[in-house]
């Protein structure tokens, strides 16, 4: 007989305020934990140093995870100018230093080089994996640790304010993948001294706004309360950039079998006529989704069943 999985099934997303010095992995479990959920998981990591948005998946919300972490994102960060430290944070230890200070116009002419698609280098204290191992392990180890470049997209990098010689506050949109404090290092490296990030807030993460966020204080307050569940959002919530597509009931019958949906027909084309071969969409039926798909020879493909 199967093992009964611990907690209860609990579907949808959180939107945490995540606070400074608390890391991703605890954030998650102590959501869990609130909402005594069976499965839960977050949608990018948050450094312990940071502070903004987290979202944060239970049960059937894990399988749209890729969907938000593909997703845009905004934050802010102040860098202090002078120091370069080994975790590219405050946290780390200081591994070089300069008198440098740049001034407002050499920030905002290093500024262009770090907007569009541009290549950065992962800290040696991130989650990146060298031969099946975690940078930052190795790097807490002292070993050498060399990161590939990656390109990454960086839709705005802007100058909020130069708060002092020694300190300056940014804005930055970005794409997937994007570290905000490897910007801030190579940043610094451009106007001419070194620097890391003191502060970094995130406040959007795709369809996820500080508008729908609660704090980790202010929802463990609600422990095992139903008004907890006032801050859980529905799943398909992750979904709002794919197209929604109502199917019958022995449609979606077939797509949670994982069985595929013919949508080309001359009787589809009224409600699938903007539909094209690979587009990505999800089904719903009964106003609760069933199934991510794609559309392949003419019919809904399941990728990943919803048990909602």
């Amino acid at each position: 007989m199967a093992r009964r999985k611990r907690g209860n099934p609990v579907n949808g997303w959180v939107i945490l305020d995540k606070p400074s010095g608390v890391t991703s992995t605890h954030a998650v479990s102590a959501v869990r934990r609130v909402f005594d959920a069976q499965k839960a998981g977050h949608a990018g990591t948050l450094d312990p140093l940071a502070t903004g948005i987290l979202p944060i998946a239970l049960g059937e919300a894990t399988k749209t995870v890729p969907y938000v972490m593909d997703a845009s994102k905004e934050y802010t960060f102040e860098v202090t100018w002078g120091e370069e430290r080994t975790t590219d944070d405050l946290e780390g230890t200081v591994c070089g230093t300069t008198d440098a200070r740049p001034d407002i116009e050499a920030i905002e002419a290093a500024l262009p080089q770090f907007q569009g698609v541009i290549t950065q280098v992962p800290p040696i204290f991130s989650a990146v994996k060298i031969q099946g191992q975690r940078a930052y392990d190795l790097a807490r180890k002292e070993e050498p640790v060399e990161l590939s470049p990656r390109e990454v997209r960086i839709d705005f990098f802007e100058l909020v304010e130069a708060r002092d010689a020694d300190h300056a506050l940014f804005r930055v949109g970005s794409g997937k993948g994007a570290y905000m404090r490897s910007l801030a290092r190579d940043l610094a490296r451009a106007a001419g001294t070194l620097g890391h990030i003191s502060m970094l807030r995130r406040h959007r993460v795709g369809p996820f706004l500080e508008a729908d966020a609660i704090s980790l204080d202010s929802l463990k307050a609600l422990e095992h309360s139903p008004a907890a569940f006032e801050h859980l959002l529905p799943v398909e919530t992750a979904l709002d950039g794919i197209p929604a597509l109502t199917l019958a009931g022995a449609e979606a019958n077939k797509l949670r079998c994982g069985q595929s949906v013919p949508v080309f027909r001359a009787m589809d084309l009224d409600r699938f006529g903007d539909l094209r071969e690979g587009d990505i969409m999800y089904a719903v039926s009964g106003g609760s989704p069933v199934a991510i798909g794609r559309i392949d020879g003419g019919c809904i493909c399941p990728m990943r069943v919803l048990n909602l």
